[in-house]
């Protein structure tokens, strides 16, 4: 499998859309002014299909105003064929794996809010795309209390979601749950082709004094993209001599 580069497709704020292309050089950005210049350069410069519902995530993203990308393999992992990501100093940052998915949690998080802070533009901006994936009322009607575990259950799963669930369980003092939770996070089936996982599962075996397996999860990690590890590239490779850089690895 071929993960040494890929297309990121960027959505920010308003009406500009820049494109980063992640290759051995400095990123080079692009700007478009509407959704059909994204359905083209899907097709006809990232050569595949769009996502079903791009268009939809692309008007709720700019009523939320937020910086948002799609990401292009050059030979995408199964499942991930063009997963969300943010763009950081450091790379990019998994939100979700599916456009789908990634609305599903926008419209969760949102139908959660009190009344006060609700936006319903993203409703309406999610249109007939959002009726198929979340109702409101859904997140009441299932009687869980956690959004986290909701999102986890209902919609899918979520680096951010499960390096919390890890952080939580410390705040308990439960290591088990927590080792337990830090390696179901690599899981190869999870989130392939990332080395985030195993960055921060590193930095979880480290925590408990695990520091042989802490240097192998991250050696893992550095047989990743460079920019799939949510950090500074040079920190990791400390490794070598010095585990306790793990500490550093925080996201970026």
């Amino acid at each position: 499998m071929k993960l040494g580069g890929g297309v990121v497709f960027g959505v920010p704020r308003a009406t500009t859309f820049p494109t980063v292309l992640f290759r051995r050089c400095k990123p080079t950005f692009r700007c478009y002014s509407s959704s059909p210049d994204h359905v083209s350069f899907i097709k006809d410069v990232a050569v595949t299909q769009p996502p079903e519902h791009l268009n939809h995530l692309l008007k709720m993203l700019q009523v939320r105003g937020s910086v948002t990308a799609l990401l292009r393999w050059p030979t995408a992992p199964a499942g991930m064929e063009m997963p969300v990501v943010e763009v950081h100093k450091y790379g990019v940052w998994l939100l979700a794996k599916t456009v789908d998915q990634y609305i599903h949690r926008i419209l969760v998080e949102e139908d959660i809010k009190g009344s006060q802070e609700k936006n319903e533009e993203l409703f309406f901006a999610s249109a007939d795309a959002g009726e198929k994936l979340y109702k409101k009322g859904d997140f009441a009607a299932s009687q869980i209390s956690s959004t986290d575990i909701y999102l986890l259950k209902k919609v899918g799963l979520f680096p951010d979601i499960l390096e919390r669930k890890v952080e939580q369980h410390f705040d308990k003092g439960d290591q088990v749950s927590a080792l337990i939770t830090g390696e179901f996070y690599t899981k190869k089936e999870h989130f392939p082709g990332f080395g985030r996982p195993f960055v921060f599962n590193a930095k979880v075996l480290l925590k408990v004094g695990r520091n042989t397996e802490a240097k192998d999860s991250a050696r893992v990690a550095l047989k990743s993209p460079w920019w799939t590890l949510g950090c500074e590239y040079q920190l990791l490779t400390w490794l070598n001599g010095r585990t306790n850089k793990l500490s550093t690895l925080k996201r970026r």
